[in-house]
């Protein structure tokens, strides 16, 4: 799990303009995987340490997966409440350009148990970068 320390907030823009212009165009080329890599990785740290805790799993595989909202703790086994979708779905929620009711409705996020819904509370995260 990633830790609680907070991102900074010029990287977290840095690396969303990064990979902007593929959010906001799914034909654009797509961005090397080290941009895409920092871009899920800081939105969703930046998730954990804005709603700190340990009740939902957030799962961006093959990147991160952290944990927030407050609430039990989970540390043994699949944890009971737990969202996962791919980098650019996460990226995104992340930046407010879809919202997580319509990718639990399209299939495109797993969010499975009473809690995980609450991290759409969190989200939009940032706002893409216009160009």
């Amino acid at each position: 799990m990633a830790g609680r320390a907070k991102v900074d907030p010029a990287e977290l823009r840095a690396a969303v303009a990064a990979v902007s212009t593929w959010l906001r165009d799914a034909s654009a080329p797509a961005p090397a995987r080290p941009e895409l890599a920092a871009a899920v990785r800081t939105t969703a740290r930046t998730l954990a340490a804005a709603a700190p805790g340990h009740s939902v799993e957030v799962r961006i595989p093959p990147f991160v997966a952290v944990q927030c909202i407050e609430g039990p703790r989970h540390t043994r086994g699949t944890p009971p409440n737990v969202i996962e979708t791919d980098p650019r779905t996460w990226l995104l929620l992340a930046t407010g350009l879809l919202h997580f009711d319509a990718a639990v409705a399209d299939g495109t996020v797993n969010a499975s148990g009473s809690r995980a819904a609450e991290v759409a509370h969190w989200l939009p995260i940032t706002r893409a970068v216009t160009d």
